[in-house]
């Protein structure tokens, strides 16, 4: 079991805990993005009966689906927020399951545990993509599966996080951009031979919850965690108003809807494989 730590990981991980706590995630899963759940989970075909970890669950977007399938649960995730709400989704559904406040870089379960490790649009946050990509290797008994959807560079998200990057504080040495997660060369390179994935599926998330084109941004900044720490950060430059309108920038250019109807696509890779 990998545990060990360094003070400056303790230090970046407490940043990012209070990072997805500001804000509102909860509203924009609510708002848009439960699809991407059933998504992941129906592509890996959970079972009843199978153990499933979800790395990076959140508010449970995937843990949930797969506990109504009857799989033995376990969601996982660095802020406790989030599986707070996730506690009181299972309990209003009458699904019942495990929470546990976890790093997906250090994850504190036994190796081979689990018969399927998932994660929608979670683990791709982890600042460092190899150490997370090995534990999610570790705790999959051989045979079983791993099954990831994460959002794209060439889509809308990577399109997002370029647009915030001349904005947001630095990243911390080793961190590498989050919608490299939907390459299928960066997963080849994070796995090698040790899941066999099979050829991995491209599939958009329709947005249309907002009719006014730069709602779809505002929400962003004022639910996002990301998007709040980029903006406070623009902000002790005086920079807010620019970063405000590189958002709207952005709606602008990925809009494909009319005017009074927006409608955003937000592409996404799903990558499913056996873990040898």
């Amino acid at each position: 079991m990998r545990m060990t730590t360094t003070a400056g990981d303790t230090e970046l991980k407490a940043r990012h805990r209070t990072m997805w706590a500001s804000g509102d995630y909860p509203r924009m899963v609510e708002t848009f993005l439960l699809p991407v759940g059933q998504r992941l989970v129906d592509a890996c075909d959970v079972q009843a009966g199978v153990r499933v970890l979800d790395v990076a669950a959140g508010t449970g977007n995937a843990s949930l689906p797969a506990a109504a399938r009857g799989a033995r649960v376990t969601a996982s995730d660095l802020t406790p927020e989030l599986l707070e709400e996730g506690r009181r989704r299972a309990e209003a559904a009458g699904l019942e399951l495990e929470w546990t406040e976890a790093d997906a870089e250090h994850l504190p379960f036994d190796d081979a545990s689990f018969d399927v490790v998932l994660s929608a649009i979670g683990v791709m946050f982890a600042p460092h993509h190899q150490e997370a990509a090995d534990e999610l290797v570790r705790v999959c008994r051989p045979g079983g599966r791993i099954g990831l959807l994460c959002w794209t560079p060439e889509g809308m998200l990577g399109a997002l996080f370029r647009a915030m990057k001349p904005f947001a504080a630095p990243p911390p040495p080793g961190a590498q951009p989050p919608p490299l997660w939907g390459s299928e060369d960066h997963l080849r390179e994070l796995f090698g031979d040790r899941v066999a994935f099979r050829t991995p599926p491209r599939d958009v998330l329709e947005v249309t919850a907002f009719p006014e084109r730069h709602g779809y941004g505002r929400h962003f900044r004022d639910c996002y965690g990301p998007a709040i720490a980029a903006r406070a950060n623009a902000a002790k430059d005086g920079r807010a108003a620019d970063f405000d309108a590189a958002l709207d920038a952005l709606c602008d250019e990925w809009d494909r809807g009319t005017p009074g109807a927006a409608r955003y696509e937000m592409e996404y890779l799903v990558a499913v494989g056996d873990r040898r």
